[in-house]
């Protein structure tokens, strides 16, 4: 039950991603998007399907396929957004409001871990009920929202925000990966992260994590924008 209600949720999701892109940026910018997502969510899905994902005697291990183009994606979309003119007007095109308000998704995922934690796949650390302080910023986002509409203070705190957002999904990444099985298997928990190789379950590293941090440096490259400008129009 919990696969299908997550497969529901990465459904769902996927398609206000869509709408939303195709709303703000226009039909040809959405469809780019989908075509990539549809791509990435195949190839991802078949290799945890398949078990590669899971496979630690590979060399490289299997989740090395999962993991290395996250951060290439990332690293690409970094650079694009903070050097080229292009990464600002994107950034702008989208109400600020929407960039904050909808990292409440995030709610979800915890409460997906939670369950996972429940069912022996994730240890208790990468809960809201260990180190993961990531519900709290899901839980705040609809209030910083609101407060970004708020003039130049409501930026800052937006602003400020946003950083700790960034901070909360790096601690929470780095200690799945140090908590799953491989060379990298620094802590040893109650139980291993097993996560990362478990479909559908690898889609929260695998999308709704550069999902969060995709939100974070859009809202931050609007923020920063509105602040150099005259006057913040939001």
């Amino acid at each position: 039950m919990t696969a299908i209600l997550f497969v529901a949720f990465v459904a769902i999701m996927a398609a206000l991603v869509i709408a939303t892109i195709a709303r703000y940026l226009g039909g040809p910018a959405a469809w780019w998007v989908l075509a990539g997502l549809l791509l990435w969510l195949s190839y991802a899905g078949l290799l945890g399907y398949l078990g590669v994902l899971k496979n630690m005697t590979t060399h490289p291990p299997g989740i090395v396929f999962l993991v290395a183009p996250v951060l290439l994606f990332l690293l690409v979309f970094l650079a694009f957004v903070v050097l080229s003119v292009e990464g600002a007007s994107v950034a702008l095109a989208f109400p600020l409001w929407i960039l904050l308000g909808a990292q409440s998704f995030r709610i979800a995922v915890e409460l997906f871990l939670h369950q996972l934690c429940i069912e022996g796949l994730v240890p208790k650390m990468l809960t809201f009920e260990g180190a993961n302080v990531d519900i709290y910023v899901a839980a705040s986002a609809a209030l910083i929202a609101w407060l970004s509409t708020r003039g130049r203070w409501g930026l800052r705190i937006a602003l400020a925000w946003n950083v700790l957002g960034l901070l909360a999904i790096t601690n929470v990444v780095t200690r799945a990966v140090l908590t799953a099985p491989g060379p990298l298997n620094l802590i040893h928990s109650e139980v291993p992260n097993l996560l990362l190789g478990t479909f559908p379950f690898l889609f929260i590293p695998g999308l709704f994590v550069p999902l969060g941090v995709v939100l974070h440096l859009l809202a931050l490259r609007a923020i920063v924008s509105r602040l150099h400008s005259p006057s913040a129009s939001l």
